[in-house]
């Protein structure tokens, strides 16, 4: 059995891993893989942080420092759907190279334009009711309304996911290069 990713035109094939099911969720063990879970117009990337680092979160008034530890997950919505190469890209700036995570004002019209929001921590809350880029709390990540409620947690090497609906899809990545680690 397997299960295909499709991006720009590609169909890698992706030996399935582990689920468990229990009655609070979906129990995943990806190892170092990215989740993808995909709705009708919109999608959410996960992954395991897999290695403890600070988190640099930036306001236009101060810096915090959030600790990450490799249980925890990052996650990258894109609210309005879009192509998973830069999403898979922001994914990896912050899980593999220490990217900052950069918060705006609320009111800042540069949030209407962001196509992909990324939140890291041991617990994600997706919400269709905040704004892109405005919450320094890691804790919720904007998404689509029907990716609202999903809750995604990390623990003992696993990801579960909490209020997964029959309209979701999920899959996990192909492990591939980045087209730039290709090159080097």
């Amino acid at each position: 059995m397997r299960r295909e990713v499709h991006d720009r035109g590609k169909t890698p094939y992706v030996p399935l891993l582990p689920v468990r099911r229990c009655n609070s969720g979906m129990i995943l063990t990806p190892g170092d893989r990215i989740v993808l879970i995909r709705g009708q117009s919109s999608f959410l990337l996960c992954a395991r942080a897999g290695r403890k680092f600070p988190l640099m979160i930036e306001t236009t008034e101060s810096e915090f420092v959030q600790g990450i530890y490799p249980d925890d997950i990052i996650a990258v919505s894109a609210p309005e759907g879009g192509e998973l190469t830069p999403a898979r890209y922001l994914l990896d700036l912050v899980r593999k190279y220490d990217q900052p995570v950069l918060v705006l004002p609320r009111g800042h019209p540069g949030s209407r334009r962001l196509r992909y929001v990324i939140s890291a921590g041991p617990r994600i809350l997706l919400s269709c009711e905040i704004v892109r880029g405005t919450h320094p709390e890691q804790h919720l990540i904007c998404s689509s309304s029907e990716l609202a409620g999903l809750e995604i947690s990390g623990e003992n090497g696993s990801v579960l996911i909490k209020n997964l609906s029959e309209a979701l899809h999920w899959e996990y990545l192909p492990e591939n290069p980045s087209e730039t680690e290709q090159q080097l």
